[in-house]
């Protein structure tokens, strides 16, 4: 089985096809369908379904996936083993929730890639809803992301790096009446925070927004549209710029903290490891 039929194999999972996988790999197409023909004869199954223009992945490509992944891993860090004087370097890909990306993570990453650099590095954006997968699939190494202050997973290694403090924020001139609630969307753990907060005071939400970004949420807040509730260091600029008033919530009630995680099989390299010291060191001075 070789290793490149495999990492065509993966490619064109991730890519969703056999054009893309090629274009992305610099093959030509013709190869990618040699790769998966030679890969579909050796393991004696078919591994995608071909739907007229469609492949999709079926029942023996969805088993022999996982696999593939380990050994394309396995494969990099040998490569990484064998290097003699254990300067990072390769590939390292972070994610990352928007709020940290915005705030915390360019003076990390700059001073980063000034450090080290041979090491390839790239930030995707997080989708908090295939956490797990991400990490499972090899799509992402490590993530930095926003969570409840007593978040774990039994699939991944969590650090937290940081408790932090939220902040009730709302319009200038707000009105008392105005009940209106803006949330952060889907599974973001602002959301559950801020309904304990409103449940806490027995506050009644009449109506409220759902919206995917907080560079939103804040602009809506200074606009008067309603009130929310974000992490300080997300609304520190507003609040010293007096756009919008804020009160900080207290310790005794829910909160987040900013975690450092990736899956607990994944072999730590020397590029990821000095991402998470960096990231260790850097956030002892956060606010």
């Amino acid at each position: 089985m070789e290793l490149r039929h495999l990492i065509t194999f993966k490619t064109i999972v991730d890519r969703g096809g056999f054009k893309k996988a090629a274009e992305h790999l610099g093959y030509a197409q013709s190869s990618v369908t040699i790769h998966m023909k030679e890969l579909e004869k050796e393991v004696g199954k078919p591994l995608f379904d071909r739907l007229g223009k469609k492949v999709v992945l079926n029942y023996y490509g969805k088993q022999l996936l996982p696999y593939a992944i380990k050994i394309i891993e396995l494969y990099a860090q040998a490569k990484d083993v064998l290097n003699t004087d254990d300067e990072p370097a390769g590939d390292l890909v972070i994610g990352a929730s928007e709020s940290l990306t915005l705030c915390r993570l360019p003076s990390i990453l700059f001073e980063y890639r000034k450090k080290y650099p041979k090491v390839n590095l790239s930030l995707k954006s997080l989708d908090h809803n295939d956490i797990t997968k991400s990490l499972q699939n090899g799509d992402i190494d490590l993530i930095f992301i926003l969570e409840r202050d007593n978040w774990s997973s039994a699939e991944l290694y969590s650090e937290k790096i940081k408790t932090e403090t939220m902040v009730l924020i709302s319009p200038l001139e707000y009105e008392e009446n105005n009940d209106t609630v803006l949330y952060t969307e889907g599974k973001c753990s602002y959301k559950g925070v801020f309904d304990d907060y409103l449940d806490h005071h027995d506050i009644e939400v009449k109506e409220s927004l759902d919206f995917s970004s907080i560079e939103t949420i804040k602009q809506c807040v200074i606009s008067g549209l309603g009130i929310s509730m974000l992490p300080y260091f997300s609304v520190k600029n507003e609040l010293d710029e007096k756009k919008i008033k804020g009160e900080i919530i207290g310790t005794n009630q829910s909160t987040v903290a900013t975690f450092l995680t990736y899956h607990k099989d994944k072999w730590v390299s020397p590029a990821m490891n000095s991402m998470i010291s960096m990231a260790r060191r850097h956030a002892q001075s956060w606010i």
